[in-house]
């Protein structure tokens, strides 16, 4: 198996911000070099559609990303024939561009997506690297730039969705979390430019949150959440106000719930 050529490099201040917790940027570059599909699981908001739109401006590389979800088709995804001035024109779904033109593409929740999506794409994700196109009846065969990247949330709505063994052992995995606090903090520093002491405390307000499991929340606060509030809180937006629009609110609808959270805000705060 050939090695992939290196692109040419951009600058690191080109770059869409990002913080490595761990290994993930080197697994990830090898992953690409080796042409090996690439799992990233982990919980919403923890930095992982941001590694991969780091690492594609980092390798050089067109990142096409596909949100998935029950209701896109193979067909949305791979492409259809349409009407274009009184002719059958085909027409070249994401995925489709992604593999001709030797992209990154990226399926993010990919568990959400239909059973026939997950069909089109095991070819692409085992020693085939092809897409068939039976609408088109055509077979394109991957460029070694190609590269698949699929993630998802092993604990969205407590497992209903998951990916079948089938697919998963197509791919070389990544797990993530949250980041320990340290780690967080220079995120949410490095991510909006608030002061270390807010973005400290931030972090606290994160951690009591995750712990509390009586509030049954379906989500822990996410790192994305925190970002958020940070943003609020550089532009000048009151903590506790910044806090309930950015974290409160954007985790749950139930008074009760939205009360035991305001409660540890003004703990922190």
């Amino acid at each position: 198996m050939s090695a992939v050529a290196s692109p040419t490099r951009p600058e690191a201040a080109d770059l869409p911000w990002y913080r490595p917790v761990g290994e993930e940027c080197a697994l990830f570059e090898q992953a690409y070099r080796l042409r090996t599909p690439l799992l990233l699981k982990g919980p919403t908001g923890c930095g992982k559609s941001r590694l991969v739109e780091h690492m594609a401006a980092r390798l050089g590389r067109e990142l096409v990303t596909v949100a998935c979800h029950d209701e896109t088709s193979a067909v949305d995804l791979t492409g259809r024939y349409l009407l274009e001035g009184g002719e059958t024109v085909w027409q070249d779904g994401p995925v489709t561009r992604a593999v001709r033109s030797g992209a990154i593409l990226y399926l993010d929740e990919f568990a959400e997506a239909r059973s026939d999506v997950v069909v089109v794409v095991h070819p692409l994700a085992d020693h085939r690297r092809e897409l068939h196109l039976d609408r088109h009846d055509e077979t394109l065969v991957a460029p070694e730039s190609f590269m698949l990247v699929a993630s998802f949330n092993p604990g969205y709505q407590r497992g209903l969705k998951e990916l079948k063994p089938s697919t998963r052992q197509r791919f070389v995995a990544i797990s993530f979390d949250y980041p320990e606090p340290g780690v967080e903090q220079e995120i949410v520093t490095g991510e909006t430019g608030l002061d270390a002491a807010r973005a400290r405390k931030l972090v606290a307000l994160a951690a009591k949150m995750r712990e509390v499991e009586t509030l049954g929340l379906a989500e822990r606060p996410s790192t994305r959440l925190l970002v958020n509030a940070a943003h609020l809180l550089s532009a000048g937006v009151a903590p506790r106000a910044a806090c309930d629009h950015a974290i409160v609110q954007a985790l749950t609808d139930e008074g009760d719930v939205a009360q035991g959270l305001r409660e540890l805000v003004a703990l922190v705060f």
